[in-house]
């Protein structure tokens, strides 16, 4: 939903600004329209406060189901918002209040849903399941696009060419309650992970004195501050591309190339669709070689790429700006691929959702997610087009310094956790081995629990008696 709601705002920025900012004088209006996308970032930090401590404390599935309710109510009501024709300028600020219930609820819905996928996922192929939660995102965000393109070729070949401003931008944003209400049936009926479940019952300290038990705000910082730096360092470089790609680029081509509304979303939603098939290959990829190497791929292709891509770019045709999309969404490819597996890794079980809503929104609310407010600010200051190009580049050196201090962990147990493997016989050759084996540290595990093995994963810890028919069948979790 959150990335549905992307998609929209971004293919729609120029649209809503005759909608919502008409009456602001020059290119006042644009700002108004993107300041109303980096205010929900501005709030994120917020509900990550507020929503990562309380998903360490009453479960991720409690917490994921509170988000994707206030996020899909936002979004609808976006779709009912009076017009500048009936309050003038004033008509923006109920849209920005509704962007700020969004935020807050997606404060807590990234790091949630990643801890949720990674606590479920297999240690030694954390990477190719984890990457399916962006998958998600981005197939969400190319129906976002998707939905403007239809709306508007249906709206303006029945209407004419003013159909959009007229009436037209409400309906993307409407299609969001019935989705909505199939996510919210959905979020209902998902399991706790075992992982939360295990820790629940564990004895470590829950004062604040242990930086694996349960911890507060204070603690987390206290405790896991460095960590958090590394977080908001590799954070930043992914998402100032990928909001570059998704959020900011629609409005770049129509104002800065001069290339129509439609025939942006045309050119981006192939090349999504294809990138969030290649996600997959890439999250196995780090299951073989690691989560570094492939941050380094990232790193190095966005500094490689970027210049040549906007440079491609202004010629103007839509081979020409397909192909640079797609140049900009190689590096986007590697970070997010390995997202949802790399950074819950770097948190214990016990406050884990906190640790990763902290990191993960200062980042996106900081650097990430006003990407498209700060490079439009920087062309206009400035007058070189390029700049978002260096924007990209210089959170992608940053992000390199951090990935050089992040400690690697694939094939790992996430750390607070018991290994989690996809067959009986996985976790028995874990327990014969469990002495020698150099990827396996039983001292953050909470060792003074057994659990019962649950359907779809198999905890090494709770292993009883070997069942041969599983032993041999094996079951394999389902991506979440």
């Amino acid at each position: 939903m959150e990335w549905f709601d992307f998609g929209i705002y971004g293919y729609l920025a120029v649209t809503l600004t005759v909608v919502f900012t008409s009456d602001a004088p020059g290119g006042l209006g644009l700002l108004l329209t993107l300041f109303g996308f980096a205010i929900s970032f501005l709030v994120r930090p917020l509900g990550g406060f507020i929503l990562g401590p309380l998903g360490d404390r009453i479960g991720r599935q409690r917490v994921l189901f509170l988000t994707m309710t206030m996020m899909a109510i936002a979004t609808g009501l976006i779709g009912l918002l009076p017009t500048s024709d009936l309050l003038g300028l004033w008509a923006i600020v109920p849209l920005y209040f509704l962007k700020m219930v969004q935020g807050f609820s997606t404060g807590g819905e990234y790091a949630g849903a990643t801890t949720y996928v990674s606590e479920f996922s297999p240690d030694r192929s954390r990477g190719y399941w984890s990457s399916f939660l962006d998958v998600g995102s981005y197939v969400g965000f190319a129906a976002g696009a998707s939905t403007v393109a239809l709306t508007t070729w249906i709206v303006e070949g029945i209407s004419g060419p003013d159909a959009m401003t007229d009436y037209g931008w409400r309906i993307p944003f409407l299609v969001a309650i019935p989705l909505g209400a199939v996510a919210i049936w959905f979020r209902l009926r998902i399991p706790e992970t075992p992982a939360f479940e295990a820790e629940e019952h564990d004895g470590r300290a829950a004062d604040g004195s242990d930086p694996l038990g349960r911890l507060g705000i204070l603690g987390i910082f206290r405790h896991h501050w460095r960590v958090i730096l590394i977080g908001i360092a590799l954070v930043s470089a992914t998402n100032t591309a990928g909001y570059a790609l998704t959020s900011y680029m629609p409005t770049y081509l129509e104002t800065e190339v001069g290339v129509s509304n439609l025939m942006a979303a045309v050119a981006t939603v192939p090349v999504l669709i294809v990138m969030s098939a290649c996600l997959p290959l890439i999250g196995k990829l780090s299951d073989r070689i690691g989560r570094k190497p492939v941050y380094g791929i990232a790193v190095v292709s966005t500094i490689v790429l970027m210049v040549p891509a906007f440079t491609i770019m202004q010629i103007g045709q839509e081979w020409a700006v397909m192909l640079a999309l797609a140049m900009v969404a190689i590096p986007v490819a590697f970070y997010v691929a390995i997202a949802a597996s790399a950074l819950p890794a770097l948190f214990p079980t016990a406050s884990r959702f906190g640790a990763m809503a902290i990191a993960y929104n200062l980042a996106v609310s900081l650097f990430g997610g006003t990407t498209p407010l700060f490079s439009q600010a920087l062309i206009d200051l400035t007058g070189n087009t390029y700049m978002p190009a260096f924007y990209i580049m210089f959170f992608a050196a940053l992000g390199g310094i951090a990935m050089l201090s992040m400690k690697e962990t694939a094939k790992r147990p996430l750390m607070g956790s018991f290994p989690t493997v996809e067959t009986r016989a996985e976790a028995k050759e874990l327990v014969a081995e469990q002495d020698e084996n150099e990827l396996l540290d039983t001292g953050t595990m909470p060792l003074d629990i057994i659990l019962p093995v649950k359907e779809g994963t198999t905890d090494a810890a709770s292993l009883g008696d070997a069942d041969p028919e599983a032993e041999a069948s094996g079951k394999h979790p389902e991506p979440v």
